[in-house]
């Protein structure tokens, strides 16, 4: 599977779903189920979907703060969704 593609799959996930795909990533590393060229495949997917739950976990807070009115104090707009 082509990175482009790896990233395009992640980017329409969910964060529940990515962190579910990642949860399970992490446990057959650490338990050596997989070969090294999988382990390796699986790495850089683990790595692209922690990146996309730490985007999704700072979207959900910059939102949360705007609405509190923490984001005011920040200079933030309020959400306009």
């Amino acid at each position: 599977m082509a990175k482009t593609s790896i990233l395009a799959d992640i980017a329409a996930l969910g964060f529940e779903e990515a962190m579910k795909e990642l949860e399970i990533i992490v446990k057959q590393l650490e338990g050596g189920q997989v070969k090294l060229d999988q382990a390796v495949q699986h790495y850089e997917r683990g790595t692209a979907l922690k990146a996309h739950c730490e985007s999704k976990l700072a979207e959900a807070r910059t939102k949360v703060e705007k609405i509190t009115g923490i984001g005011k104090a920040l200079g933030l707009e309020p959400v306009s969704d």
